[in-house]
């Protein structure tokens, strides 16, 4: 299974969300909580994924590959392609 990781802030319900979803589906993922450093980890995130415009939280990394939020996250499992990503 690829690597799961997701950048979380603690007052954002999406994130909350996006780790229910996973949880459920009991895919073991790495949450990395940037509360304490936020403008700094999202002005990161935005160079290193090259986002452009403001970078929302949760970012969501499945592999070596970004899929954004939680929205995306959703989208992805009620159409069956979420496991698919997941296969190594």
């Amino acid at each position: 299974m690829k690597e799961v990781i997701i950048y979380t802030v603690d007052y954002c319900p999406y994130c909350k969300k996006a780790e229910m979803l996973l949880k459920s589906k009991e895919i073991p993922f790495k949450k990395i909580d940037i509360t304490q450093n936020e403008n700094e980890y999202r002005e990161k995130l935005g160079q290193y994924y090259d986002i452009q415009g403001r970078v929302t939280v949760p970012q969501i990394i499945i592999g070596s590959k970004r899929i954004g939020g939680f929205d995306v996250l959703e989208k992805l499992n009620n159409a069956g392609e979420l496991d698919k990503m997941l296969e190594d």
